[in-house]
């Protein structure tokens, strides 16, 4: 059994900083991609940042590209995502996800329950 739990969404004024972070738990072998989405109301979730297993490379949405870093750290299977400069559009419901493989070597991909981020004034 796996969990991913995210933590650190909130309330911040447009122009702000927050950082999210998501620890997965559980019957874990190794973490291939970790990855952030996003799903404002009444719209589809997107992609916002992913990172690969060794966290050296990453790839961004381009509405959030030199706001947004993801980061990971592999000894605590948790992943990041800094946001700063915040913007009203960026309100939306996090997700995070990750691709874990198991000690049989089967991956599988894990979702998030979500936090909420909320930039308003």
């Amino acid at each position: 059994q796996v969990q991913l739990v995210e933590s650190g969404g909130g309330l911040v004024q447009p122009g702000g900083s927050l950082r999210v972070s998501c620890a997965a738990s559980g019957t874990i072998f190794s973490i291939n991609a970790m990855g952030w989405y996003r799903q404002a109301p009444g719209k589809q979730r997107e992609l916002v940042a992913t990172t690969s297993s060794g966290g050296r490379t990453s790839k961004y949405a381009d509405s959030v590209k030199g706001r947004f870093t993801i980061s990971r750290d592999n000894a605590k299977n948790t992943v990041y995502l800094q946001m700063n400069s915040l913007k009203p559009e960026d309100t939306a419901v996090y997700y995070c996800n990750a691709a874990i493989i198991n000690f049989n070597g089967v991956e599988y991909m894990y979702w998030g329950q979500g936090t909420q981020v909320t930039v308003s004034s």
